[in-house]
């Protein structure tokens, strides 16, 4: 499955184009991805599904290995959210 790389700013500026798109993005952050966008209309090949479930199960495999949980993960996002916040005000 072919994807396409773009930083999260230029995602943002054109989300209604990669909305549209049959193409899955990569969306970074100095050069890291932070997110995938997968689109699923119109309705996904069974290969991309598949291939989304191989990419589920190796997260799920990435985070057991780090000794955490999709909890824990999403607590500490959370925290450091509300940290960034605060420093704003």
């Amino acid at each position: 499955m072919q994807t396409t790389k773009v930083g999260i700013r230029e995602f943002r500026e054109n989300l209604s184009n990669y909305l549209e798109s049959k193409t899955p993005v990569a969306i970074t952050r100095h050069g890291a991805t932070i997110g995938i966008y997968v689109p699923t209309k119109p309705k996904p090949s069974e290969a991309d599904l598949d291939a989304l479930r191989v990419a589920g199960e190796k997260m799920q495999a990435l985070i057991a290995a780090a000794g955490t949980t999709e909890d824990a993960i999403m607590a500490d996002f959370k925290k450091l959210r509300r940290e960034r916040r605060i420093q704003k005000l």
